[in-house]
Formats: structure tokens, sequence, C-alpha cells
């Protein structure tokens, strides 16, 4: 079966490589969407999905079977104005079966194209308000390829894990001798189910710091602004609707608020604790969508 499919054989210069699938409040889909949109990208090709999914069931219409319906796994070519070639390929969906297979095949493609660097994109859930510019945390197949923190808005990821295909490219890419690195955009552990714009802005942000690229942020930003403004509607409500009952959640994101860094909240909130207070009060703000 082949597994990769192009619509034409392309010649490439200086080619690198995004590859992004859903996570934690959309940090990577919607950073590669919003670079596939502003440089302009047209359809390069897919890869076959057959597989990488499995389908548990039809959908039927009028009492009629409608057509199986897979994730798309698309892949887009782009020049940017210093005549370099991306190559961005966005996943629909994490894959249900094989999904090593899938970042070899990608890295077939990689390797195949000459591509000179490979990205992804992750979150990184903490203590942080919303409102607040996120850091961005590195991961790099090999110590040389890290960047400078003092010259780049990046902070050194040096322990932790990257779930999903988004964090296991990067170590099929290292098995293979490709560099890669991951970029994560922190977001507010509270918001992991919320599209979460502002950190894949500021991930886009580091990209270009590092590549040169130059991408017009106005709509992402403004994208931001408008989701900040719904989850501090959620909050005034949680606070005028719940007072007392909800003292404990308020009086943490009360803190997140004026705090100056991920690291210094005061209040011992355990993870279970917090998730289940915001499944309470503040579930049906994670209807948000993350496309743009």
């Amino acid at each position: 079966m082949e597994e990769i499919i192009l619509n034409k054989e392309p010649e490439l210069k200086n080619p690198y490589m995004v590859a992004a699938w859903p996570g934690m409040g959309g940090v990577a889909i919607i950073a590669a969407r919003y670079l596939a949109e502003k440089l302009d990208a047209e359809e390069l090709g897919s890869i076959s999905p057959q597989g990488f999914f499995d389908i548990g069931g039809v959908l039927i219409e009028n009492n009629v079977v409608q057509d199986i319906s897979f994730p798309e796994n698309s892949l887009y070519l782009a020049r940017d104005k210093a005549e370099r070639d991306w190559i961005i390929f966005i996943g629909e969906a994490q894959p249900t079966s094989n999904a090593y297979r899938m970042a070899n095949v990608l890295l077939d493609l990689a390797q195949r194209f000459k591509v000179q660097r490979l990205y992804t994109f992750a979150a990184a859930p903490t203590h942080i308000y919303h409102t607040k510019q996120p850091r961005v945390l590195g991961a790099v197949t090999s110590q040389e390829l890290l960047p400078e923190p003092s010259v780049y808005d990046i902070t050194p990821l040096r322990e932790g894990s990257i779930s999903g295909l988004n964090g296991l490219m990067l170590g099929v890419a290292k098995q293979r001798h490709v560099e890669g690195m991951c970029l994560l955009g922190e977001i507010p552990i509270y918001t992991t189910n919320v599209a979460n714009p502002r950190s894949s802005a500021a991930v886009i942000r580091v990209l270009s710091q590092m590549t040169g690229l130059e991408i017009d942020m106005a709509d992402i930003e403004k994208w931001a602004e408008q989701t900040d403004t719904q989850i501090e509607e959620k909050i005034s409500q949680l606070k005028e609707s719940f007072g007392e009952e909800a003292h404990g959640l308020i009086e943490y994101f009360d803190q997140l608020a004026e705090q100056t860094g991920s690291d210094d909240i005061h209040q011992e909130y355990r993870a279970e604790e917090l998730h289940r207070d915001i499944e309470r009060f503040l579930k049906d703000q994670g209807g948000h969508k993350e496309e743009h």
C-alpha cells in the first residue's frame, strides 16, 4: 500500500517540516493551521488513513448508511520570503493504532526531501493565568540544537514527557538522525480542553525568532483576546453564582491573576480537586472551537 500520496513531485529548496496533531489546548494544531494559512500553503498530498485508524460504526441519515469517513492526514507546501520551503503536516486526529509507523512514514518523506529540521508543537500545562504571556519550552534531539535562552524567548525543557505523536515524532527523528525540536506552549491547567490561541501564538513567535520566518500575527492575537474575554466571563459568573460554594477555586484564580510566574502559586490545590471543581463550575466553557 502506498501510504504517502503526493499530488506532485516538488523540487524543494532548503526545506523544513512542521508536523502537528491535536492535543491539549489545541496548541499544536492551531499553530500549524495558522502557519499554513498565513504562508498561503497549497495542498501537497496526504497520508492514507488505512492502518492507522479503526472505525467503530457508521452514521445513518434518511434511512441510508453514510460513507465511511476517516480522519484526514494532510500535507501542505509553502515557500517563505527567504525562499525556503515548508512542508506542513496536519493530522486531524491522533492515530488509534500504529503511531510509530505513522511517524516513520513522515520521516521517510522528510529524508526523501532532505528536510533540514523537523518542528513539532505541544502544550505544557502549568499554573499560569490565561491572560498572561505563556512561556515556550523547548525539547531537542541533541544538545547542540538547544537555542540560547538569552537570545530567544525559550526555556529548555530539562525533564518530563511529551505525549502523542507531537512527542513521538521527535523520538523517531532522533533514531533516524534528523534534527528535531518540539516547542511547547504553556497553557493553564484549567483550560486543557479549551482552544488556546495565545499559547499557539507564543509558539509561532519563537519559531519565527529562530528561523526568521515572517508571519502576520494579527488574527491569532485577536482570537486570543476573544478567548481570554470568554474565560474571564466564566470566572465572573462563577464568583456571582456560586460564591462561598466555589471559594477554593475562586481563591486559586485570584492567586494566579496576581502571581508573577507559573511556579509561585501559594495555595496547594491538588490536581484532582482542581479538575473536579472545573468540571463542576466551568465545564460548558470547553465547547469553544479549536479551529480558526
